[in-house]
């Protein structure tokens, strides 16, 4: 259940590496505009696009990623070719190459420090479940066109590893060695050492989920993220040399309600150097530390910034690239290592969703707001990259409203209609998760709602991030009912404010929101008009005997233990428990290929609804979690827009 964060689609929307809980995921991607014509601004036969259309159909990239020791080089997602794949792009000569061509997307990739070589990952139908492939970074022979698994150019980065879910990778400068790490029901999660040309070796294996964290920059220290004490959402550290034995430690899990996690922010990028930049959570929230490795201390950098703090190095080691998350919005600073100074780096108001310090101290980021479409942007001022082809319109502003709630103030973003007042049709767009949270971005999603007359909310729950650990953590063994206690506390401020119109609500969301969307018709009935529940959990025990095995350690962190041990638990968090109970028409749209909510759970759930002859639709479409096709993004939104009109009353 952990969704993807750094090299997908921005459009708002449930997609491809995104899970039934949702973080951040380490890794990859992002960097230019491809070469060629975009999508035409303009439908077969001459007919006009919709501008709630146009925002998916419009190119966008990802942030660059760049080779450390070969910074022209560089990696980057984008839509241009109408579904998401990697682009290669050589920033000396501007010249750009597609890496990947796959029905349904790529967008887990990175480069090879020396910029030699572009890994991406390799699954089958959006099942997440593969391996690692490598391809020149000047690509086939000629340096045209995508490889492709198989051709000439594209190869098994890790001969001798079996298919797998991925679970974290770091690649050494030398060109020649990588960390990978893997996760399987039979294995549970596994990192191995490969070394071109040798066969992997495994240095690390637990029942538990852990992860690759990263490697040091001279190639002799590697850095897990694992939760062998049983808590998946709570990780221990561990540093590791290259044949596997242990260098140091660092835990902060201490039992019970008092467990926090810790997180690998990156080695610092010099040989030699023992320093790993740390995320933890002691005060209460996310902030950064310094621990050397080989000496022990421990470097607190506490930071007069309210909300979450993150950061990664400057190339050359000086400095941080602070990333700074509060109420919905981000921002970034420099932090001076020696003298503590910190500066502001200039964004305009929105959300940072990416950024890179380059080797001549320029900052590049993604950066976002509700109203304005994604973009790669410079402190130079310049915009690094800017896709051809059509532009996305825009959409309204976001406004922010607190909300008192059972467990405190809940903050939730709210779109209307330009110049309307009310009460609206209203759509409460539930994030996935549950650790996410919805912020000051732009999202194709909610912004067709309201190119379609509807007010939009979105609720930053308990269980989400950006609030501080106690709120993130909130949810344990009352799981989703925590949840919907936060919404239908917003629910009430939209009806009794006059901005909803109590007798046209839609309940909405994808992964956990799919999940609460569905929990929600059964536990509230009264309160909803109609739901829309995509890639949704549906029966929470069937969900986890067939989920992967990183999310079943999830729910057993969430509930207190597997659907034997505390049946009770399962019972009252799983929607099937009351879909006897629903009352609103319900669409259900989901994977087949899905491994974080399988599709036989969801099936379960349709054919009680079939049984009891409830007014119920349902998509089923040949992707995982999501789609990465633009077109395919299109035709769900279409049907969901569809299935409101048919069956909200009309005013």
């Amino acid at each position: 259940m952990t969704e993807s964060n750094g090299s997908g689609p921005d459009d708002g929307t449930t997609q491809a590496g995104a899970a039934h809980i949702e973080t951040p995921q380490a890794g990859a991607v992002p960097r230019a505009a491809p070469r060629g014509g975009g999508p035409r601004d303009g439908a077969p036969g001459g007919e006009a696009v919709p501008d709630w259309e146009k925002r998916f159909r419009a190119p966008r990239v990802s942030l660059p990623d760049w080779a450390e020791d070969a910074p022209d080089r560089a990696l980057f997602s984008s839509n241009a070719t109408g579904t998401y794949e990697l682009y290669a792009w050589d920033r000396a000569t501007g010249e750009q190459r597609q890496v990947t061509d796959r029905p349904n997307g790529t967008t887990d990739g990175t480069l090879t420090p020396d910029g030699e070589w572009i890994w991406w990952f390799d699954d089958k139908d959006g099942d997440e479940f593969g391996i690692w492939r490598r391809q020149p970074f000047a690509g086939a022979p000629g340096g045209r066109g995508p490889a492709g698994p198989g051709a000439s150019g594209d190869e098994p980065a890790a001969p001798g590893l079996e298919p797998s879910y991925p679970a974290g990778l770091a690649l050494g400068r030398d060109g020649r060695t990588a960390v990978v790490g893997r996760s399987t029901d039979e294995d549970g999660s596994t990192i191995h050492l490969v070394r071109e040309g040798e066969k992997p070796v495994e240095i690390y294996r637990h029942r538990e989920s852990a992860g690759v964290g990263d490697l040091s920059h001279d190639g002799t220290l590697i850095a897990i993220e694992h939760t062998e004490h049983g808590d998946a959402m709570h990780s221990a550290l561990r540093v590791l040399r290259p044949d596997g034995s242990t260098v140091a430690e660092l835990d902060d899990t201490r039992g019970g309600k008092e467990e926090l996690g810790l997180e690998v922010l990156g080695f610092a990028p010099v040989d030699g150097d023992t320093r790993l930049l740390v995320g933890h959570q002691r005060r209460g929230r996310w902030e950064p530390l310094v621990w050397d490795v080989a000496t022990g201390e421990e470097t607190e950098l506490v930071l007069d910034l309210p909300g979450d703090v993150g950061a990664e190095w400057y190339p050359d080691g000086s400095a941080l690239l602070v990333v700074h998350g509060f109420e919905a919005r981000s921002e970034l600073w420099r932090y001076d290592l020696a003298s503590g100074a910190l500066e502001r780096v200039p964004t305009p108001r929105g959300s940072v969703s990416g950024a890179t310090a380059r080797p001549d101290g320029t900052v590049e980021y993604l950066w976002s707001s509700s109203a304005e479409p994604s973009s790669v942007r410079s402190t130079t001022g310049a915009v690094v990259l800017d896709p051809p082809g059509m532009k996305s319109p825009g959409s309204v502003p976001v406004e922010d409203v607190w909300v008192e709630g059972p467990g405190g103030r809940i903050h939730a973003l709210v779109q209307r209609p330009a110049g309307t007042t009310g009460p609206l049709p209203t759509v409460f767009d539930i994030h996935g998760g549950p650790t996410w949270h919805d912020s000051d971005s732009f999202a194709a999603g909610p912004a067709a709602w309201v190119d379609h007359g509807y007010a939009v909310v979105r609720v930053n729950y308990r269980g989400s991030t950006g609030y501080g650990r106690e709120w993130t953590d909130a949810l344990k063994h009352r799981v989703g009912l925590i949840e919907l206690e936060d919404i239908a506390a917003v629910r009430e401020w939209a009806v009794s404010s006059g901005l909803a119109d109590p007798e046209r609500l839609v309940l909405t969301g994808g992964s956990w929101g799919g999940y609460l969307t569905l929990l929600g018709l059964g536990v509230q009935p009264e309160a909803w008009t109609l739901g829309i529940a995509v890639v949704p959990v549906a029966d929470y025990v069937t969900a986890y005997h067939d989920e992967m095995e990183a999310l079943k350690a999830m729910d057993r962190t969430l509930l207190g233990g597997t659907p034997e041990e505390v049946p009770e638990r399962f019972a009252a968090s799983s929607p099937l428990t009351y879909v006897d109970d629903v009352k609103a028409p319900v669409y259900i749209s989901a994977g087949v290929n899905d491994p974080r909510c399988p599709i036989r759970q969801v099936e379960n759930y349709v054919d009680r609804l079939a049984a009891r002859g409830a007014v119920h639709e349902v998509y089923r479409y040949d992707a995982g979690h999501g789609s990465l096709v633009v077109d395919e993004r299109i035709k769900q939104v279409r049907l969901e827009l569809d299935f409101a009109d048919r069956h909200l009353p009309r005013r």
